[in-house]
């Protein structure tokens, strides 16, 4: 949020009447709250119609520190916690198939669309399995490419299945304890 913008807002205007008060177009406005930065007569204008000092306007310090400590989460909202239910179940349907990279992720979305509950929370649980279907094939891959022996390659092939396992019950776990995702995506396959 640039500092016009908290500004404004705390002061109860929006950018039509912001724009009106101060001589100025709502265009100028928005761009200087997407991060544009005022000058000349444009910063006096504001300064004097918010009846701040310019210091406060040109704070860049508060955008950075807000840039560094924005995180969404992934939690269960109150139109979600219905679904909860729902949502463990089709995280833990991918336990039974963890071992076949495609199907890990095949029976969560089939449930998905049977019942028609399309959450934030239950597509990152298949996006997450969608990236392990893709991922843990290529190091298997890599793996038996490389000619280590075959123990390697089974070791391999059961450290992925039980790291998929693992991140599945991780999930579950903090589904119960927090209602969220311990381990997510910061994007979506679906």
């Amino acid at each position: 949020m640039s500092a016009l913008k908290r500004i404004r807002e705390t002061k109860n205007l929006t950018q039509e009447e912001l724009a009106q008060k101060s001589g100025l177009s709502v265009r100028t406005i928005q761009r200087i709250e997407a991060g544009m930065h005022p000058k000349g007569h444009t910063l006096k204008a504001l300064v004097r119609t918010l009846d701040i000092p310019e210091e406060d306007l040109l704070n860049i310090k508060i955008v950075q520190q807000e840039i560094e400590t924005v995180e969404l989460p992934v939690t269960i909202t109150e139109n979600d916690s219905a679904n909860l239910a729902l949502a463990k179940i089709i995280n833990l349907s991918s336990i039974p198939v963890a071992w076949l990279p495609l199907a890990n992720f095949m029976v969560p979305l089939l449930i998905m669309f049977f019942t028609k509950e399309k959450s934030r929370i239950i597509k990152q649980i298949i996006s997450l399995q969608i990236l392990l279907s893709i991922v843990c094939p290529v190091i298997f891959m890599i793996v038996a490419l490389l000619k280590l022996g075959s123990r390697v390659v089974m070791i391999t092939m059961v450290l992925l299945v039980l790291s998929n396992i693992y991140i599945i019950l991780r999930n579950a776990y903090e589904m119960d304890k927090k209602s969220s995702l311990r381990y997510k995506l910061n994007f979506s396959f679906l």
